[in-house]
């Protein structure tokens, strides 16, 4: 066990949050948890000094450089690109790691599979119908796509990726995957795949007719996806994106649904997370009109709903624990130069 070990939230915690934690770490001595009483910056930078781990999505750089004895930061979301380049200048003068989280990974998996049964089985324009009263009405326009022996290609195989090939393994489909770093021998997978390395990106879509986006947006992600590269797929190619919305670039993909290049994508990642309201007051956060296709579900990035499960804080409460007996094994820690 190693000495006090002081954690800093950095957000206003609900107060059935603040129970689990502490139901979660009431074995373990060292530790202190330490609530705002509030969103209150003033009340963060009054208690980082002292502050071993901070847990919060967007601590202020004052609020970093005024933690001297700051070990790590668990950012409690998968998405870290914006703390990439911080982390890399603080690196040069003190270690602090950085660690993700994976705590939404089986909600997010079970979005995927979601929109992807919703994009083959066309269920939005059928809902529309009948909401609008036009009973078993659509079937030539609105026909479902089968699953069954379609090539599902996992671009990604981290913890969603990984998962949504565990709930998509009982369909009559083969899977391919293309990762960044080779497969554990001793990982036994849902099912017989055929694996692929980033360099082999265009061997990869040649292979598949499904394409499921779960890799991270990275300087090494970044746009990987574009015209050439969707009509590979073919045209009764799917897409479903997960992932990042710079991943895919956002032009090719509008393009390709537009002139049936593909058939399909079902999107919950987009491009202007700030969009400003049109005249009529509507947000849509991308520059092409994707909402005007039909060949389209959209999705305004709800992977992670429902965000008051409080078992996705387990992984939480587990580096906590593990910082607090010394160990230096811990999880989901960010690898500044691969950006993830």
């Amino acid at each position: 066990m190693t000495d006090n070990v002081k954690v800093l939230c950095i957000w206003d915690v609900p107060d059935r949050l603040q129970a689990y934690l502490l139901d979660g770490l009431k074995d373990v001595r060292n530790v202190e948890l330490v609530f705002p009483p509030g969103d209150d910056e003033e009340f963060y930078l009054a208690n980082a000094p002292v502050a071993d781990l901070i847990i919060g999505w967007r601590p202020s750089r004052e609020l970093l450089d005024a933690a001297a004895s700051l070990k790590l930061l668990i950012n409690p979301g998968a998405g870290i690109r914006h703390h990439i380049e911080t982390f890399r200048e603080i690196n040069k003068t003190r270690k602090v790691l950085l660690a993700n989280g994976h705590g939404n990974t089986y909600f997010t998996a079970q979005h995927v599979v979601a929109l992807l049964l919703a994009l083959m089985n066309r269920v939005i324009p059928h809902h529309n119908w009948m909401v609008d009263g036009k009973w078993r009405t659509g079937e030539a326009e609105g026909h479902s796509t089968p699953l069954r022996d379609r090539k599902i290609g996992l671009l990604g195989y981290g913890a969603v990726n990984s998962r949504v090939h565990t709930f998509l393994a009982g369909f009559d489909v083969d899977f391919s995957i293309l990762r960044r770093r080779d497969s554990d021998p001793s990982v036994e997978l849902p099912t017989p795949v055929k694996t692929f390395r980033n360099d082999e990106l265009h061997e990869f879509l040649r292979e598949i007719d499904i394409l499921i986006v779960g890799v991270p947006h990275t300087s090494k992600t970044d746009r990987m996806i574009g015209g050439s590269e969707l009509e590979l797929l073919g045209e009764t190619g799917l897409v479903v994106n997960i992932g990042r919305g710079g991943v895919v670039r956002e032009e090719p993909f509008y393009n390709a649904l537009w002139d049936t290049a593909i058939a399909g994508a079902a999107i919950d990642v987009w491009y202007d997370y700030r969009p400003e309201p049109d005249e009529d007051g509507r947000k849509y956060p991308y520059s092409f009109p994707f909402h005007e296709l039909d060949n389209v579900v959209m999705s305004p990035h709800r992977g992670a709903s429902p965000m008051n499960d409080l078992k996705r804080w387990d992984e939480v409460i587990e580096n906590i624990k593990r910082v607090a007996s010394g160990s230096t094994d811990l999880l989901n820690i960010v690898d500044l130069d691969e950006e993830y």
